[in-house]
């Protein structure tokens, strides 16, 4: 099984920055993942939100394989603990799923065309992060998750 994360824009924190790399090289021991940020348009005077959303949801959309199974994370998603998404995992795997992709939205969401593209969709929380912070706390739940698989002491 193979994992991206699709997202637009850089990690501009650089603690977080940090923390994804730590948790993205964690990760790399029990899975293949690539970190994939595509340039995130630009607003421009009088520019509204919602052209703004559906051009970022085209761009993160053109780097989807046809072939690939969307997790988009979205607060209207389904809401899992850890040893749940570790089942998921699990299941995606056995259904021969070889590439999962997990794509975040910027500070104003998905755009409605990716929510309909998803195979799954994801809430991280009930709580509102900065889409900045959430790269962080998906990458620290998916490497909990493999650990539960593991078998490891982590989630304890």
């Amino acid at each position: 099984m193979r994992l991206e994360l699709l997202f637009p824009g850089k990690t501009r924190e650089a603690y977080l920055a940090r923390g994804i790399d730590d948790f993205a090289g964690r990760l790399r021991r029990y899975v293949e993942i690539t970190i994939k940020a595509v340039k995130a348009p630009k607003p421009g005077r009088g520019d509204d939100e919602a052209r703004l959303v559906r051009e970022e949801g085209r761009l993160l959309l053109s780097r989807v394989a046809a072939d690939a199974f969307l997790v988009a994370l979205d607060p209207g998603g389904r809401l899992v603990d850890s040893p749940q998404l570790a089942e998921l995992l699990a299941r995606w795997e056995e259904q021969g799923r070889a590439r999962l992709v997990f794509v975040l939205g910027g500070p104003l969401g998905l755009a409605p065309e990716v929510l309909e593209r998803a195979d799954f969709t994801l809430s991280l929380s009930p709580l509102t992060f900065t889409h900045e912070m959430a790269r962080l706390l998906l990458l620290e739940q998916l490497y909990r998750a493999w650990t539960i698989r593991q078998g490891t002491g982590y989630h304890k």
